[in-house]
């Protein structure tokens, strides 16, 4: 009986130390991750899941003959509404706006977070951690957690199919475990056929691509003293809003991500502070001075606080 013991608790000692052994770090999973959304040809039928609101969406990705992108996002409900990626150009079809087609490699849509993100980079700013196994859709999932470093953004959970690395599944949680979204896949396929399918969209006859206009501005009077690490500036703007006449300056961030967006105008009768989060989205609106400084975007309500009490002024030019 001594011996059977012995050699059920070797055996087991040694199953668990090829478990551990094959168990994959977070971060090569996320790898594995972006490089099946990328180079599979599948499609991923999920709903997305907001307080007051739920989002059925289909979407399919293939790699045509001559290895470019092509990417198809449909609304299931509601009026008529998709998103097309032909390689390096995107188009976009709504109701009651006519449809356009600009030159980006990446859909501003609903899509499952993390398909297109750059894994070594957030690396940097947010640690990957193994939580467990778990199913979703009918498959076994390796679930992970991508947290930030500085507690200063939201935070997701992802399962991951085990078989094709799709994810299947992904909470945006607040920094207090609130769960503010999921995509939760219902049904998937990995097949050439949906190659098929999407090589008709190089037949489509889309709007030319837009020329788009750079930012407008180089310098300005004002300067944003802090933002979370890892967070990047892109163009600065400056118009004028069509229902006010306010004359407003503007500036995106991202990690990533994440964005918000940094606005900055003259103060007016109906200028208040005030802060509000809906979702993931979060408004602080700030008056310093003669000048209101609004921070919108997907962050903490603590950290738009922040970023725009950081908010500093030069010797101000006219705004005409």
């Amino acid at each position: 009986m001594k011996k059977f013991l012995i050699g059920v608790l070797t055996l087991l000692s040694l199953n668990t130390t090829v478990a551990f052994a094959d168990e994959v770090p977070a971060e090569a999973l996320l790898l594995q991750m972006h490089d099946a959304s990328q180079q599979l040809s599948y499609e991923l039928s999920y709903i997305l899941i907001k307080k007051n609101s739920i989002e059925p969406i289909l979407y399919r990705h293939a790699i045509d003959d001559q290895k470019e992108q092509l990417a198809h996002l449909v609304y299931l409900s509601g009026p008529v509404r998709e998103v097309i990626r032909r390689g390096k150009e995107v188009s976009y079809i709504e109701p009651s706006v006519e449809p356009f087609t600009i030159e980006s490699g990446f859909m501003v849509a609903p899509t499952i977070p993390l398909l297109n993100s750059d894994v070594k980079e957030l690396g940097k700013y947010y640690d990957f951690i193994r939580v467990g196994r778990a199913r979703e859709a009918g498959s076994a999932c390796q679930v992970l957690r991508v947290v930030p470093k500085d507690g200063l953004r939201y935070s997701y959970v992802l399962w991951v199919d085990e078989k094709t690395k799709l994810p299947l599944r992904a909470d945006l949680l607040d920094r207090d475990g609130e769960i503010l979204e999921q995509y939760r896949t219902v049904s998937y396929s990995v097949s050439q056929r949906v190659a098929e399918v999407l090589s008709a969209l190089k037949k489509v006859r889309l709007p030319e691509v837009l020329s788009l206009p750079k930012g407008n501005l180089e310098s300005t009077f004002w300067h944003v003293g802090w933002i979370p690490k890892g967070f990047e500036a892109l163009e600065l703007n400056r118009y004028r809003m069509a229902v006010t006449d306010r004359l407003v300056e503007s500036q995106m961030y991202t990690d990533g991500l994440f964005n918000f967006s940094v606005y900055v105008s003259n103060k007016d009768d109906d200028s208040v502070g005030q802060i509000a989060r809906q979702g993931r989205r979060t408004f602080h609106s700030f008056i310093k001075g003669q000048n209101e400084i609004s921070v919108v975007g997907d962050i903490p309500p603590a950290t738009a606080k922040r970023i725009a009490q950081s908010v500093t002024f030069t010797a101000q030019e006219a705004q005409q």
